[in-house]
């Protein structure tokens, strides 16, 4: 009888274990590059618009694009309009600001994500790489020594875009 409980006790514990993201193959590296103020920046590339340095942002509950990123991508459909929001900006001051779904985000040279979601900040602010894309490659790792990404979750065929 303790023997079947040892086991039935080792299947609820595998069935706690199995579902971390261990299947989804190792975890993606990206360098990030510090531009002064401890802020620290990855290349993102989104499909329909280009490649550019992003700040990294843990405390930024979305991604966020300027308004020439946005145009780019609606000319090319790249952008599908969800919502508006209430926006804080750096000064703390709030402005309300639309929120689109990208279809296609790389970061770094693998780690591919769709449909994330992304606020829109007005004229050319820089671009944040925040918590709408950075949670769904849960669980990552922010390293400042070296300045690294760790990014798990990527989607299943960001192995293919490695090639690409």
């Amino acid at each position: 009888m303790a023997h079947i409980q040892y086991i039935i006790r080792l299947i609820g514990f595998c069935s706690v274990i199995l579902p971390i993201p261990v299947l989804a193959g190792e975890p993606t590296t990206v360098p990030m590059h510090d531009k002064g103020a401890a802020t620290y920046y990855v290349p993102v590339s989104i499909k329909g618009w280009g490649t550019s340095d992003f700040l990294v942002d843990t405390g930024a509950s979305y991604m966020a694009i300027n308004q020439t990123t946005l145009d780019s991508l609606k000319a090319s459909d790249r952008a599908v309009y969800i919502k508006q929001l209430i926006g804080t900006l750096a000064d703390g001051d709030q402005i309300m600001v639309p929120v689109y779904r990208i279809s296609s985000v790389r970061i770094g040279r693998s780690c591919k994500l769709t449909d994330v979601e992304a606020a829109v900040f007005p004229g050319n602010t820089r671009n944040i790489l925040g918590l709408s894309a950075l949670r769904r490659t849960a669980p990552f790792r922010f390293s400042v020594d070296p300045p690294t990404l760790m990014l798990s979750g990527c989607d299943a065929d960001s192995r293919t875009a490695r090639l690409n």
